[in-house]
C-alpha cells in the first residue's frame, strides 16, 4: 500500500498499522513521507505500542568483579494499565566462561554480546528477549580486542584493533547476518576507553572519560571530535535525533549541532541530582535510572556508590523517571514524571547495561 493510499484511511487505523510494525523499521518508514515521520514521532503511536507492551528495558548490574555473575532484569509496562511498569528479575547466564565483560548492544527484539574486551575474540552470541534464549552467533573475520561498539540501522559496529596497533571497522549484519569490512577510522587516535557509542547520522559516536567525544562516519571513514563540558558524565543517548548526555553535575544535557555547543535541558532545573546513572528510549520518552545513594555534597543532594541508604543493609534501591522531551525554537524542554520505585538490587551491584528493546 502506497503512502497516498493510507491517506485515505482514518488516522486511528493508521496509527493501529504503524504501532504494529517493528521499531528497527521506523527510521526507514521515516523516509517515506513528512506524514509517516509526524505520526511516528507522535505520542499517540507509542500508546498505542503500550497497550501492546512492544517495548521494554534490558537492565544489567554487575559486580565489583567480572567473576561474580551479573543480575539482569526487564522494565515492561503492566498489562491493560499502560502508565504502570513492572521490575522484573530475568535468569540470564552469559554462556561463555573464557569471555569477560562482553559489549552489548541491541537490535529489535536481540540483544547481542560482542566478545574481545580483554583479550582477542571473534565470539559473538546473540540473546532473544522473546525466549531469553543464547545463541552463538557468526565469527568476526578475525581476533580482535574492540574499542567501540555501536548500532547504526540494522548493522553492528564493532571498532578495534587486530594484531598490529591500526584501528579497523567491521559490521554484522543483523538480516544477511554476516561480518565484513568498515571504511578504516580515518582518525586513530584517542579510541581507548571509549566502548559506549550511539547512534547519530549515521554516525558512530563515541562517549570517553575525556572531554573529548568521537564520531565515525560509517560511510566513508571520516571522524570529527565533540568537546564535552568538563565533569563527571554517565550515560548518553539518542532521541528523535538528538544527542542526549547526562552528567553529575549538570544534569540532562543535549548537543546543538548548528551552534556545535553543549546545552542544558529546560525545565528539569528542580530534578535532584543523581548519580549511576542510565537511560533510553521508552516509549517515546527518555527513561532515567539510577541507584538510590546518599552523599551530601556542598548542600546538593548526590548519590554516590560507596555509600548506602537503600531498602536494607544488603540492597539498594533502584529509581526510575520518565522525561518527555521536545525541541521548539532552538530549545529543548523537557517535563519530568514523578520518580518511580521499581525494586532493589544487592548493593555490590552497579548498574551497567540499559537497552531498549522492541517487537
Amino acid at each position: 500500500m502506497s503512502p497516498s493510499s493510507f491517506s485515505t484511511l482514518p488516522v486511528d487505523i493508521v496509527l493501529e498499522i504503524l504501532a504494529r510494525v517493528p521499531k528497527r523499521f521506523h527510521p526507514s518508514l521515516s523516509c517515506v513521507s513528512k506524514n509517516f515521520r509526524r505520526l511516528l514521532r507522535s505520542p499517540d503511536i507509542h500508546k498505542i505500542r503500550s497497550l501492546h507492551r512492544k517495548d521494554s528495558l534490558f537492565l544489567c548490574f554487575s559486580g565489583k568483579t567480572y567473576e561474580k555473575p551479573s543480575n539482569w532484569f526487564t522494565l515492561r509496562r503492566a498489562e491493560n494499565n499502560p502508565t504502570e511498569n513492572h521490575f522484573v528479575s530475568i535468569d540470564l547466564t552469559f554462556p561463555s566462561q573464557t569471555e569477560k565483560d562482553p559489549s552489548i548492544v541491541a537490535i529489535g527484539p536481540e540483544l547481542f554480546f560482542i566478545c574481545g574486551s580483554f583479550y582477542p575474540s571473534s565470539a559473538m552470541w546473540v540473546l532473544d528477549s522473546r525466549t531469553a534464549t543464547f545463541r552463538q552467533g557468526p565469527s568476526s573475520r578475525a581476533d580482535r580486542l574492540y574499542r567501540s561498539v555501536g548500532v547504526v540501522g540494522s548493522k553492528v559496529y564493532v571498532i578495534g584493533s587486530y594484531r598490529d596497533s591500526e584501528i579497523h571497522v567491521e559490521s554484522f549484519d543483523v538480516n544477511t547476518r554476516t561480518w565484513e569490512l568498515a571504511p578504516v577510522p580515518k582518525d586513530q587516535e584517542d579510541w581507548w576507553g571509549s566502548t559506549s557509542a550511539v547512534s547519530l547520522n549515521r554516525k558512530l559516536c563515541t562517549l570517553s572519560f575525556s572531554e573529548i567525544s568521537k564520531c565515525y562516519d560509517t560511510r566513508d571513514g571520516s571522524c570529527e571530535r565533540l568537546g564535552l563540558p568538563k565533569g563527571i558524565k554517565w550515560c548518553w543517548s539518542v532521541m528523535n535525533n538528538l544527542l542526549y548526555v547526562y552528567y553529575a553535575r549538570f544534569g540532562l544535557m543535549w548537543y546543538d549541532s548548528e551552534l556545535r555547543l553543549w546545552r542544558v535541558v529546560n525545565g528539569l532545573n528542580h530534578l535532584n541530582k543523581v548519580r549511576s546513572v542510565a537511560m533510553a528510549e521508552y516509549y517515546g520518552k527518555l527513561a532515567l535510572l539510577w541507584v538510590e545513594e546518599k552523599v551530601g555534597v556542598s548542600g546538593e543532594k548526590f548519590l554516590w556508590e560507596e555509600e548506602e541508604v537503600g531498602v536494607s543493609g544488603e540492597t539498594k534501591e533502584v529509581w526510575c523517571r520518565m522525561i518527555a522531551l521536545e525541541k521548539s525554537e532552538g530549545e529543548v524542554h523537557g517535563i519530568a514524571e514523578a520518580p518511580q520505585l521499581l525494586g532493589s538490587v544487592p548493593r555490590v551491584c552497579r548498574l551497567k547495561h540499559c537497552l531498549s528493546v522492541s517487537d
